[in-house]
């Protein structure tokens, strides 16, 4: 539902259920996971507001970290690319495309008005399918807010590896889909794909370049980075369960589910990624886990699928449901109440069909939610006694002192080392980045103090990208490590320690 999302027939969090409502007696830690320890059965997440990392000890474990779009060997998308997965992709898509517009409207270059009016989507599946109609229909329907681009021609592209779109279903319907699409003016490019992208064209292995400046992937992902460390077996680069979805090496232990397992139905047919294959997949899962703390026979995950439903904006869709093949408006307004229906609350079901109604009434709005890019530098100001942070404390930055100045101590065995004085443009916290461990002292603010700092990640980019950059803090990393007792002059800030 997500490309409704692009075209505004449903409000913007209406199509989201919070997890906190819909599992109210789940004891919820919302971070991200940096690494499994399958051996010891130890989860490992990212730390919140103190930089400490958490452990989370497990009897048993259910991976199910979905996946991520994985632009491996295609130069540029990565950078100029718009995927296509979660809430945010479609939120900032439409505030993309609402953006082209306006730039369209006040641009005088016809060549660049045009590159602006040009949509480049890649992948002919479910999600390229419907995100193409839905941006095609969005951008014809709004387009006429613009008193300039009213009369202006507006080009969608839809590219797809295969012989036809939307290989998931029949090829009869797959021809009405692409006869439907064709005829409202998309342009479809069969055998074909996306391999390089820049800032002003898409750029096709057939050697075709699209000259635009929105370029939008849903080609299939990869495993998140933290499964690939795994020590377990993977099938087809996805972990490898067996019928009852366990890890393979782990029964028993360690259940997988989603887009990260490999999975395949009981006649051998992979699992797609599918909502409905999803659910059931969650409900084996938990009724294992029930079974083994009850010692009983677990069961196998043996669902093939009721059909497949994909929208193609309009009022039409396509829809296979217990092998009736369905076309047009009734397969619309099936896949509509389908979904409607799934939803997990009753508060969901009237929001998103209250949304529909109005938008059977209304033309789509224009409300732009920029995206607002803050630099991930930041600033801090500390009073004096302020802890910038601890002995034994994660090093997630790198601190740049603007104003002010402050002490660095160690605490070895009962005994506080005191190490420097720290003053205006003098910096620290660079070991424990450089080094990926720890703090190894204490950082303490003896006057007011304002620090730039910089992420662990950007100054990580940065040591990579420039080579001068990586040496000085590198060389500075080394001479603070020499012991205190073998130094010759005073302590300063060139040779201070974090």
């Amino acid at each position: 539902m997500l490309p409704e999302i692009v075209s505004g027939s449903i409000g913007l969090t209406d199509v989201v259920s919070p997890i906190r409502q819909i599992s109210p007696h789940t004891e919820l830690i919302t971070r991200e996971v940096e690494r499994i320890d399958l051996k010891n059965k130890v989860v490992i997440v990212s730390p919140g507001f103190r930089p400490r990392s958490m452990e989370i000890p497990y009897d048993y474990l259910v991976i199910a970290l979905g996946g991520i779009t994985d632009y491996s060997g295609r130069p540029g998308l990565l950078e100029h690319a718009k995927p296509f997965r979660t809430l945010a992709d479609a939120l900032s898509l439409r505030s993309h495309l609402i953006h082209v517009l306006e730039e369209a409207e006040v641009e005088d270059d016809p060549q660049f008005r045009k590159k602006l009016l040009t949509f480049v989507v890649a992948g002919g599946g479910f999600s390229g399918v419907e995100v193409i109609a839905e941006l095609n229909d969005f951008v014809h329907h709004t387009k006429g807010n613009f008193p300039r681009l009213r009369s202006e021609k507006v080009r969608c592209v839809l590219v797809h590896s295969g012989d036809r779109i939307l290989p998931e279903i029949t090829p009869k319907l797959a021809v009405f889909a692409h006869k439907l699409l064709a005829k409202r003016g998309i342009e479809i490019r069969l055998l074909d794909r996306l391999v390089t992208a820049t800032s002003d064209r898409a750029i096709l292995k057939s050697a075709v370049e699209i000259p635009t400046k929105t370029i939008i992937s849903t080609v299939p992902g990869a495993i998140a980075p933290v499964l690939k460390q795994l020590d377990c077996a993977y099938d087809k680069n996805r972990l490898q369960v067996n019928r009852k979805l366990e890890l393979a090496g782990y029964e028993g232990q360690v259940w997988a589910l989603g887009d990260c397992a490999s999975i395949v139905t009981k006649s051998g047919n992979p699992i797609p990624p599918t909502a409905q294959h999803a659910t059931r997949e969650a409900r084996t899962v938990a009724g294992n886990i029930v079974a083994c703390l009850r010692r009983e026979q677990s069961s196998e995950f043996d669902f093939e699928g009721l059909g497949k439903l994909g929208s193609l904006g309009r009022y039409s869709a396509v829809a296979d449901i217990l092998g009736i093949r369905v076309s047009g408006f009734p397969a619309w307004f099936l896949w509509r109440t389908i979904y409607l229906m799934k939803m997990p609350s009753l508060y969901r079901k009237v929001r998103i069909g209250l949304d529909w109604a109005i938008a059977l009434l209304f033309q789509p709005d224009l409300v732009q939610v920029r995206d607002i890019h803050e630099s991930s530098f930041a600033r801090q100001h500390f009073e004096p006694g302020d802890l910038v942070f601890l002995q034994g404390e994660l090093g997630d930055c790198v601190y740049v002192i603007e104003r002010g100045e402050c002490e660095v101590f160690r605490e070895q065995e009962g005994k506080v080392e005191h190490l420097a004085i720290l003053h205006a443009n003098d910096y620290f916290g660079e070991m424990a980045v450089l080094s990926d461990s720890t703090r190894n002292a204490t950082v303490l603010v003896r006057t007011p103090m304002d620090v730039l700092l910089i992420p662990k990640s950007d100054f990580q980019l940065l040591k990579s990208s420039v080579p001068a950059f990586g040496e000085f803090f590198s060389k500075l990393a080394r001479d603070r490590a020499i012991p205190l007792a073998s130094r010759t002059s005073a302590l300063g800030a060139s040779d201070s320690r974090d």
